[in-house]
């Protein structure tokens, strides 16, 4: 995989077929940038699992928060890692140790780890790096255009709204 250049397909993928994330530096700030994208991927439907070992046994926008990745009771399907890229290889690992093994190793925007995205590519796993779930969920479903943004995709096709309530959209925009 080029990790400098992800095709739209490939994240769209990702994003449609993920449902437990767990979010690896999770923040009880709300100020936080991990705090916003939980919120925001929880709004979306997804089961975004909080691990911070500082925040054990409490709660999180009504989530338990759990140590690390191995006390997770259940499957994950993708490992978010809002940690340094030094602490992303570490955290990898970890993952690479789960049964099942998740399906999708993310780093967030400013974390890159070459290294431990060959480790689990070579397990099958995939692997975005310096990439953010909420920007690009916003983007590919054409919410972030809301906001004045580019979202680098052109279409005369209308969006396809996420269910009832405030406007969300969906991920399945006619292609």
């Amino acid at each position: 995989m080029d990790h400098d250049n992800y095709p739209n397909d490939y994240i769209r993928d990702i994003l449609q077929s993920v449902k437990t994330i767990a979010l690896v530096g999770a923040s009880q700030n709300p100020a936080r940038p991990s705090w916003i994208v939980m919120k925001y991927l929880l709004e979306r439907g997804y089961d975004v699992i909080p691990i911070n070992p500082g925040l054990v046994g409490g709660e999180l926008l009504g989530k338990t928060v759990y140590k690390n990745l191995s006390e997770v009771p259940h499957p994950i399907d993708m490992v978010e890692i809002f940690r340094n890229s030094e602490a992303a290889g570490p955290i990898t690992d970890e993952a690479l140790s789960l049964d099942p093994l998740p399906k999708v190793i993310w780093m967030q925007l400013s974390v890159r780890n070459d290294e431990a995205a060959a480790r689990a590519e070579a397990r099958g796993i995939k692997v975005v790096m310096d990439r953010c779930p909420k920007i690009e969920f916003g983007r590919l479903s054409g919410e972030i255009s809301w906001q004045g943004v580019n979202s680098r995709m052109i279409s005369a096709k209308k969006p396809v709204l996420a269910g009832k309530g405030f406007q969300k959209l969906s991920l399945n925009r006619p292609r």
